[in-house]
Formats: structure tokens, sequence, C-alpha cells
């Protein structure tokens, strides 16, 4: 696979959380302090079922708006413009009824590229997702691994300053893993800010520069992975470690 050439690519963004509370009938959800995101990444979020890990995601991004406080990008609360500048991938992909190509021009053309660059890149993209041959294949007729490296390369295909990902490779085997955390962290050294939801230790421990861990909708620790790994300082971080955090 080569890699892909720079579009407009700038310095990771800083992404900033304060104050954000969610509750639904009574229940608190979520309940966050201060979050800072200014490290090289991944961050890598972790935590039990029910913790509030995905709804985290979707806050940083914008999907959910939340009860109180506030998610600055740089120090400016974010807006449609940096949400525009950020790509999301779920666990599922969702794919349009198109082409492979057509999936990834969709996305090009609404960023004004020309048709030449627009071709160029779709080629370079192929290639870096191992689909090269598969441009004009049906989308939704590619494998759970190959979908989901198309839904990561459209999410990149405009090189967003922020990518979130929400388990993306929970469904995959080992070997559809592998190649979906090369291009992430291909798509980290590139300079977009990883921000990903995951349950699998191990994927952490390979993929992290620094993990967040979430318990009752509150961050219990956020720390280097390795130290995180090696001397958690929370007593959540050593239970989790030790697979007997829950809710």
């Amino acid at each position: 696979m080569r890699d892909l050439p720079v579009l407009e690519m700038g310095q990771q963004p800083m992404i900033e959380a304060e104050g954000l509370r969610i509750g639904r009938n009574g229940e608190r959800l979520l309940d966050l302090r201060y979050l800072a995101l200014d490290g090289p990444g991944p961050t890598l979020i972790m935590g039990p079922n029910g913790a509030g890990k995905s709804l985290l995601l979707r806050c940083l991004h914008g999907l959910i708006a939340p009860d109180a406080g506030q998610v600055r990008q740089d120090g400016v609360p974010i807006g449609a413009e940096s949400r525009a500048r950020q790509g999301m991938v779920f666990q599922t992909p969702v794919l349009l009824r198109r082409s492979v190509a057509a999936n990834l021009d969709y996305v090009l053309k609404r960023h004004r590229l020309t048709r030449a660059r627009r071709r160029a890149r779709i080629e370079a993209l192929l290639a870096e997702g191992g689909l090269a041959g598969k441009g004009r294949q049906s989308a939704r007729s590619l494998s759970g691994g190959e979908g989901q490296r198309l839904a990561i390369l459209r999410a990149l295909a405009t090189e967003p300053d922020v990518l979130f990902l929400d388990e993306p490779t929970s469904a995959l085997d080992p070997a559809a893993t592998q190649d979906i955390e090369a291009m992430i962290l291909r798509a980290a050294r590139r300079g977009t800010r990883i921000v990903m939801v995951t349950h699998d230790i191990g994927q952490a421990r390979r993929l992290g520069h620094d993990i967040v861990l979430m318990h009752q909708g509150r961050i219990a620790e956020h720390s280097l992975a390795h130290d995180f790994f090696d001397d958690p300082q929370s007593q959540a971080g050593r239970r989790f470690l030790a697979g007997s955090l829950v809710l």
C-alpha cells in the first residue's frame, strides 16, 4: 500500500470538553468536569459497557448536544465549520448504495476538488486501503473488513483534522483488524487527531498514546498509555485491567 499525499493537513487541533452533563429520566449518563486532548494521539477511550464511552465520542463530535457544558476545538466552541473538518466511523460501516469509487467521489466532490484531482485521490485511497481493483464493485458487496476500510478511507478522504472511531474493529477477525489498525496509525502520523473507543485492551496497548478510562459516565483516569498499563493511578484503572470493573 502506498501512503497518501497530504491535501491540506495542518497541526493537530486541541480538543477540550468542559462541564459536559447528560441525564435521562433522572439517571446521570455523562458527567465530565474537564478533558483536554492535545498530545499526538491516538487517544483510546476505554471502560466497561455502559460507561459513557460512545456518548462522550458523540458529544465531542457534536452529534449529541449535552444538557450542559461545552466542547471546544482550539479554544473555539464546536460548530458547523469545525465539524466539517472532522470525520466519524461507527462500529457498523454506513456505505452508500453505489460503487466503492463513487462512495469516495461523493465526499471529494463535496470538498470541491476538480475531477482530475478526485480521480488521482481515489486511486491513492483505494491503494491505501488495499482496495485497488475494486473501485467499480458495489460498496455493499464488500466483506466486513473491506467495508470498514472503505468507511475509514471515506472519512479520511479530505484529510480531516480529527477522526472519531467507535469500536471500528469489534466485529472483525484479527487479519482485518490488523489492516485497519495500520490505517489508523498512518493517519495519525500524517497529522489527523485520532480519538477512538475500544473494548480491546490489546488494541489500546498497540495504538494508544494516551488512555481515557470511563466509568459510570465520568473520567476515572486519563494518562499516557504506558503509564496506564504499567501503573494505573486510579482504583478504577487497576480494577479495569484486572477485569473486575463493572457498572
